[in-house]
């Protein structure tokens, strides 16, 4: 018996609702507009004054877009707010939006414009039309009036308007005539940088000396650095007939190839330069690039000739002094016997602890290092004979293949001593990457495997250890061969490691990532939850629906959570999805009832004997507590999905929004502007 009195009820409230929601309807039928442009219903114009309005009104037709139609009444009645009353009669008698109606109420003195909201004149000329004709309008001078308001709309037929198109197109085709100026000045000043830099590249670069000169510039190098390069190649070939003549061939043989080297470089430069200047035309980015290329030989040949030329000053002060140097290389031969003497017990005792192969470079140099002191030795008794002959280029040339064999023999010996300590250095890398190898193999076997790929990288490099421990000690060994083989087997594990490093990095991100969405799908399912239990006669059933598959899939979540993260999180975030599809679900039902999107500002007064509703939030008396309350009592707590007809049908058509010209507005009219204007006179 309750449910059934709640729900006569609230299909009282609902019905009271429609009816007071309903549009007031209009008391009389609207005017209906003569034939031509004026409706003298109030008979204020005679014969002769109506036909110059016509003609007026017609000409205005004619010169412009714009028609005035203009009715004269005795009083507004039935609607009696000019507006809505001019409104209406514009819109019964379908006036478009270029169509006026100028209302005027004689008796009533009050008048109005009525125009379409997207009409060509704004709301402010039709104020001021309004205001223009106002004098005539008191005056009782109807025929002025309507001949200013033609005038008004008509301004200078069009001309103002055709003038400041006119001004605007010159504008922007001086402006562009400005730009096309600017534009071909600086395409012009670009163009003529262009020519002058020629195939020069825009930006310098560092590593390039010749990107900052010009073609122009380049080009004149290179002539300049062709003429020096075959000066000195002259120069060089007379002093080489002059060195051959005083120090013999054999003694100049290297000056002699040096030469040849720079003649070889002078014909390549010759050849491009002769390219340059045949008849057959080049590209700017060839040219550029051969004159580069002859300036570069040219720097080539220079750096030939300078360091023989030093060499020829060195072989000429020998000559001069071939008695002292003669006795200074006898020393230095002295110096090298005990060094050679050791050189065979130096090299045994590496062969007893390394293997021969490491010991390669080195086997034949107690051989070589005996050979070049033998020559040596007949180079200073060759050397000691021509000075006593008087032959002193050639004393000198003898000096100079003594004194280098000695350097080499010296060296020889050396080298077998540095390669054993270079072996000492190597085995001493080898122990401390074999003490790192056991580190990383400990790192290795703990980090998780799921697919045994680190285990079996560890195990070889546990095996590979082992051999090389095995190989570092005892006669025989390499320490070359075991440094490479623990290097290769260092960057296999370190690449395992990493790889499982990042492998529990990924596990922990995601762990911590897991944890994140559980807890925002926690919150968001809450919020949701919260949302819609406490609008539930608002929300329909696909809120619901994305709610409960929400919670459902957050469960699948927190089952996995342990077993498998990974699709723990991707259940987590599908959960977080669908609970924010249910709230954003939630809300669009709430803002289908949510009264701020009626019309009406003062219904829920009306019925409750409340105030105004609130129109800001969600919340508000039509869609929570109609919608709520109500509409659960109705259907025992569970609203349905059908918050759109709820809006369809308690809608109110509302009332007034217009300004009224001295009297209390209605309705407004539909079609129109209803722009607030008009006038008492």
């Amino acid at each position: 018996m309750k449910t059934r009195f709640l729900a006569l009820a609230a299909a009282a409230v609902t019905s009271a609702l429609v009816v007071l929601s309903a549009p007031a309807a209009l008391a009389t039928d609207p005017v209906t507009l003569d034939p031509g442009f004026v409706t003298d219903d109030a008979g204020v114009l005679d014969q002769s004054e109506k036909q110059a309005v016509e003609d007026r009104l017609e000409q205005l037709s004619e010169a412009s877009s714009v028609e005035l139609f203009v009715v004269f009444v005795d009083d507004f009645t039935a609607p009696s707010d000019s507006i809505q009353w001019a409104d209406t009669v514009a819109d019964d008698n379908g006036l478009g939006s270029d169509q006026y109606l100028l209302a005027v109420a004689v008796e009533g003195r009050n008048y109005y414009i009525s125009a379409a909201s997207d009409g060509p004149l704004s709301g402010g000329k039709l104020d001021a039309i309004e205001d223009e004709i106002l004098p005539q309008m008191r005056d009782a001078d109807w025929s002025g009036a309507i001949m200013t308001a033609a005038d008004e709309i008509q301004g200078d037929g069009g001309a103002g308007a055709l003038r400041a198109t006119l001004i605007v197109i010159g504008i922007v085709v001086l402006g562009l005539l400005v730009w096309l100026v600017i534009a071909l000045v600086r395409r012009a000043r670009r163009n003529a940088a262009i020519r002058a830099r020629g195939a020069m590249p825009e930006k310098p670069d560092p590593n390039d000396p010749f990107s900052t000169l010009t073609d122009e510039q380049v080009q004149t190098q290179a002539g300049a650095a062709l003429v020096r390069a075959d000066d000195a190649i002259t120069s060089s070939r007379e002093e080489l007939g002059f060195a051959v003549a005083q120090f013999g061939e054999a003694a100049t043989a290297e000056f002699s190839g040096a030469v040849e080297t720079a003649k070889a470089k002078m014909s390549e430069a010759f050849d491009l330069k002769q390219k340059l200047d045949d008849e057959i035309e080049d590209t700017i980015h060839d040219r550029r690039a051969w004159h580069i290329r002859i300036i570069q030989l040219c720097d080539e040949i220079d750096d030939v000739l300078e360091d023989n030329a030093e060499a020829f000053d060195e072989l000429r002060e020998l000559e001069q002094n071939a008695p002292r140097e003669l006795e200074r290389v006898r020393g230095e031969r002295a110096a090298i016997d005990p060094v050679l003497a050791g050189a065979g017990a130096a090299l045994a005792n590496l062969a007893a602890t390394y293997d021969q192969q490491a010991l390669g470079t080195v086997t034949d140099n107690p051989a070589q290092a005996a050979e070049r002191a033998a020559l040596a030795d007949r180079s200073i008794a060759g050397a000691a004979q021509a000075i006593a002959d008087g032959r002193t280029g050639e004393a000198a040339f003898a000096i100079r293949t003594a004194e280098q064999s000695v350097a080499q023999a010296a060296q020889l010996v050396k080298a077998i001593t540095d390669l054993g300590a270079d072996l000492g250095r190597i085995e001493s890398q080898a122990q401390a990457l074999m003490a790192e190898l056991q580190a990383d193999i400990a790192a290795a076997r703990q980090l998780p495997d799921a697919t045994g790929t680190i285990a079996g990288v560890a195990a070889a490099t546990a095996q590979q250890l082992q051999q090389a421990q095995a190989s570092s000690t005892g006669a025989g060994r390499n320490p070359q061969r075991m440094l490479e083989a623990l290097t290769a087997a260092n960057t296999q594990i370190d690449a395992a490691i990493a790889q499982g490093t990042q492998a529990v990095e990924r596990a922990r991100r995601a762990q911590q990532m897991m944890e994140q969405t559980l807890a925002q799908a926690e919150s968001e399912i809450r919020a949701a939850r919260e949302y819609i239990e406490t609008r539930r006669g608002t929300v329909g059933s696909t809120a619901r629906t994305r709610l409960s598959q929400a919670e459902s899939t957050l469960t699948q979540a927190l089952d996995l959570r342990s077993s498998d993260p990974d699709a723990a999180l991707t259940e987590a975030g599908r959960a977080l999805d669908l609970a924010r599809q249910a709230t954003a679900s939630a809300q669009a039902d709430v803002a289908a009832m949510n009264p701020s999107s009626y019309e009406s500002d003062d219904w829920g007064g009306s019925i409750f004997g409340g105030g105004g509703v609130s129109r800001g939030g969600g919340s508000g008396l039509g869609g929570d507590i109609l919608g709520g309350i109500i509409g659960g009592l109705l259907s025992g707590g569970g609203g349905g999905g059908g918050g759109s007809s709820r809006r369809s049908s308690w809608r109110s058509s509302g009332s007034g929004g217009f300004r009224s010209s001295g009297f209390g507005g209605g309705g407004r009219s539909s079609g129109r502007s209803g722009r607030s204007g008009g006038r008492r006179f």
